[in-house]
């Protein structure tokens, strides 16, 4: 086989499916509830929220779902993503080990963010919504449904948590370029923010604070519709393109992966990765170790409860069984904005709870000193989010020097940090601190968490 450094498919090569990782586990995942009522919902609980081309997708068993055309013709704006191997990171670590990392930052809004904004997009442009409200955190996801928005010819509104909103004004930027309205979150424009403000008026916000925001403008408006950026099955789905250009990019190379290792927050960039490598594990054809990486500010999976829980602030969102730090968790203003979900994604969660893959937390100054060293070697500055699993594959491959195994590795480069240098500048200057997110907290917000009978 080639031994390349860049690999790379040419456009007849980008995937017409997406893969539905549902189909291939051995229990389904729990069903969503009502939150009034606590009894699973169908299909037309979500229709206020969702188009039903998406809450279709939600809820499918179908093992593929074909991608339109008129997504593709977006998707190759900048896809199929390229894959590299990290030959300069190898040798400066002096490592057998190979690293491979695919990279999302080519995306017109810099991140992995799109391959899921756009179809949405499309799926509301289709069914006549006229608008969508979503939230962001770290403002990768706002500027993707803001870029796949303009695609065809939608209106978009977004509710930016503050501490983010503050931090990188250029994305805000960036999302007005694009023609979206943004907000600083919590907002005056809502009942859920300004309740919020009246009880913390200096509150930094939170994703979930940003949710019910964007939920209650879109309840409001029979024309508009909400979008999500990660948590659930259909997001989860349509970042599975990255992991299938990944499985023919390293067929290339000859290799298979040892060690998969994805950052997480809702989970959408981890699972788009592993899962078509899953299906392989499932079939029998390779066999990888698979790792998420979390912030210890705010450990969803590491030390959160697998139980019901809301997905957002207010109380507005179906209940959903997921790894949850409580709904009201307001976290840390650290700088992997992207990373401050209070839940994982309830299929993650099922998953995790089925021993599919394993998880663990590191600090961001940990994240930073091993997003410096792939800056100076590889050149690309990461995004605070996929810092998480540099440094997980990082001490992954310096193992490797003792034991002198060449193992494989593969990671996911969500999106780089052109908007992110303040976090950056902090690092250097001594500035940045770590935050760990005490067990004694989580046990204080689960008495707000709903108690749910479960057969």
């Amino acid at each position: 086989m080639a031994d390349m450094t860049k690999i790379v498919l040419d456009e007849a090569e980008l995937p017409t499916h997406w893969y539905n990782v549902v189909a291939d586990l051995p229990v389904p995942p729990p069903p969503p509830l009502h939150p009034g009522t606590h009894e699973p919902i169908g299909p037309e609980a979500l229709a206020p929220l969702f188009p039903m081309g998406l809450i279709e997708q939600e809820v499918s068993a179908a093992r593929y779902i074909e991608i339109p055309e008129a997504v593709r013709e977006v998707y190759k704006l900048w896809r199929p993503a390229p894959l590299y191997r990290a030959r300069n990171l190898e040798r400066h670590l002096d490592t057998p080990a190979k690293i491979y990392f695919k990279y999302e930052g080519v995306s017109p809004a810099g991140s992995h963010k799109p391959n899921t904004a756009v179809p949405q997009a499309y799926y509301n442009a289709a069914e006549g919504v006229q608008r969508l409200t979503t939230e962001t955190g770290a403002g990768q996801w706002g500027s993707a449904l803001a870029f796949a928005t303009a695609q065809f010819g939608l209106g978009c509104e977004v509710w930016q948590v503050a501490a983010s909103f503050t931090q990188k004004p250029y994305r805000a930027s960036m999302m007005r370029v694009w023609g979206a309205e943004v907000h600083s979150s919590p907002s005056e424009l809502t009942a859920a923010g300004r309740a919020i403000l009246a009880e913390h008026p200096d509150s930094p916000g939170s994703l979930g604070i940003a949710i019910s925001e964007a939920v209650e403008a879109a309840m409001a408006d029979e024309d508009t519709k909400y979008a999500l950026g990660s948590v659930l099955n259909h997001v989860l789905l349509h970042q599975t393109v990255i992991g299938e250009e990944a499985l023919l990019q390293l067929a290339q190379t000859g290799d298979t992966p040892d060690l998969i290792v994805g950052c997480t927050g809702g989970g959408s960039n981890f699972a788009g990765l592993f899962f078509p490598f899953l299906r392989e594990k499932f079939a029998g054809r390779m066999d990888p170790h698979i790792l998420a990486v979390e912030p210890s500010a705010c450990p969803s999976l590491t030390k959160g409860e697998y139980r019901y829980d809301f997905g957002d602030v207010a109380g507005m969102t179906p209940l959903m069984k997921m790894h949850t730090l409580g709904h009201d968790f307001v976290p840390d203003p650290i700088h992997a904005g992207g990373l401050r979900y209070h839940g994982m994604s309830p299929l993650l969660s099922h998953m995790y709870e089925l021993g599919l893959f394993e998880a663990e937390a590191i600090d961001q100054t940990h994240c930073f000193e091993a997003a410096i060293t792939f800056a100076r070697t590889q050149g690309i500055v990461p995004a605070p989010e996929p810092t998480h699993a540099i440094a997980a594959a990082i001490r992954e491959a310096e193992a490797c020097k003792d034991t002198g195994e060449e193992k494989v590795i593969l990671t996911a480069l969500c999106g780089h940090g052109h908007f992110d240098m303040a976090a950056y500048d902090a690092y250097l200057s001594g500035q940045l601190v770590d935050h760990d997110y005490s067990r004694e907290a989580v046990a204080d917000a689960m008495r707000r968490v709903p108690v749910i009978e479960e057969a």
